[in-house]
């Protein structure tokens, strides 16, 4: 009998979710569990301001107390219970790797499958594991079946490595891409999607596009995109590395055909994780990046044949699963949203400053970006860091020159408050 997808999620979702909570709970700190129970009855929306919750949030991850990390979303550090995680099955692997690494914890694979599959919303056998963002989206760009002058469309704004793969598929076979130009910030999905849908042709096959945007935190309307794009038989890829784990979505709700994300950096996953998603009804038809037994094959794994792999940081992908279930998806998206309207509401009216990031939250969320008049986004950036140790990111990319700002679940009110003093500082 074949199985539903929302049944098997929830079943998957109960068992991996309920079970390692309370352990976790206790290994954050004293008082954790009944901090827990105390917010069950508030809104995420609420829970957001509360300063005590995410303290002891802060409490389990080993930040440097010296540091103000505002680059989370380049890659984010793990809570000590994901690092732990790690260590102990890169020990046991150590006792003899060809029979604990390869036999036993090779085992454990699947059942973490299944959890990643369930966070994400898909069956298994639609999940492929690899070690990131461009690992993923290799498996499409490379394997997808293209003939000369057949078309994609991609954005100005896509991801550095993303249209490196691209422009090199185009030298040496000899297809077109054809290239969007959005206004950034946007805050119009019909003007997003005509973007796109002006560059279609009859040799238009797929579309790449990004859910949000790594320059600026923009967030397209992926769904309606997906859609516009099938009415005219288009093929859809999904850039995920900044949307999965940050924002509250199932990765089928999203309609596209290809997905590929980067764990390490909003699930806090070990570094050097990541996964592929492909429709079950396009597996057989995608070439794997490496060659595998039947590249024909219709099993997901066929993507995943990159040797010997490294066990230990994929087997932890599970705790950090676990960390994620236990704050919660909304509460996470509802605070990480909070820190940016934060610093942003304080320094938006500064006449000097200017603002690179919609305030609509459909269009944006914890990823924000602003620039200041007369500087250089490297002189801000180099003095928060000379001065007061604040890391943050210079963008200067496409019509986009400013500052990326990315708080995670871990920065307190008071860190935001010393870079907004900072800044205005800078600003004059």
């Amino acid at each position: 009998m074949k199985t539903n997808r929302r049944e098997f999620i929830n079943r998957t979702l109960g068992v991996a979710g309920g079970v390692a909570l309370a352990p976790m709970a206790s290994a954050i700190g004293p008082g954790f569990e009944r901090k827990l129970s105390e917010v069950e009855s508030i809104t995420p929306g609420e829970l957001a301001t509360d300063e005590e919750f995410w303290q002891f949030i802060r409490q389990a991850f080993t930040i440097s107390p010296n540091l103000i990390n505002l680059n989370n979303g380049g890659v984010s550090p793990q809570p000590k219970i994901v690092q732990d995680k790690v260590a102990h099955y890169q020990s046991v692997s150590n006792e003899g790797p060809a029979h604990y690494m390869w036999t036993i914890l090779g085992e454990e694979r699947e059942p973490m499958r299944r959890k990643l599959a369930a966070t994400a919303g898909c069956l298994p056998d639609t999940i492929a594991i690899l070690r990131n963002t461009t690992e993923a989206l290799d498996q499409i760009i490379f394997g997808f079946p293209l003939e000369k002058g057949d078309e994609v469309v991609l954005c100005k704004y896509d991801y550095p490595n993303v249209m490196n793969a691209w422009k090199q598929r185009e030298m040496r076979d000899g297809i077109v891409l054809k290239w969007v130009d959005l206004p950034m910030p946007v805050e119009n999905d019909d003007l997003i999607i005509k973007a796109y849908t002006d560059q279609f042709t009859s040799r238009t096959k797929l579309i790449n596009v990004t859910h949000v945007i790594n320059w600026t935190g923009q967030i397209l309307p992926i769904k309606k995109i997906s859609q516009a794009a099938h009415d005219r038989n288009v093929e859809v890829m999904v850039d995920g590395a900044h949307s999965f784990a940050h924002l509250v979505f199932k990765v089928p709700d999203l309609e596209c055909d290809y997905f590929g994300t980067s764990l390490h950096k909003w699930l806090f996953a070990p570094f050097g994780t990541g996964f592929l998603y492909v429709k079950a009804d396009k597996i057989g038809k995608i070439w794997p990046l490496m060659a595998a037994p039947d590249p024909k094959s219709t099993d997901i794994r066929k993507f995943e044949n990159i040797g010997t792999r490294p066990f230990a940081v994929e087997l932890a992908i599970s705790t950090a699963i676990d960390f994620y279930n236990m704050i919660g998806p909304a509460r996470k998206e509802h605070r990480l949203r909070y820190l940016k309207d934060y610093w942003v509401n304080a320094i938006k009216t500064h006449p000097k400053v200017t603002l690179n990031i919609s305030q609509k939250p459909e269009y944006s969320c914890g990823l924000g970006n602003f620039s200041i008049d007369g500087k250089k986004p490297e002189e801000l950036q180099s003095y928060l860091m000379t001065k007061y140790k604040i890391l943050t990111t210079p963008i200067n990319w496409e019509k986009v020159s400013g500052i990326r700002v990315t708080p995670s679940v871990y920065t307190t009110i008071a860190e935001l408050d010393q870079f907004i003093k900072a800044m205005l500082e800078f600003a004059g």
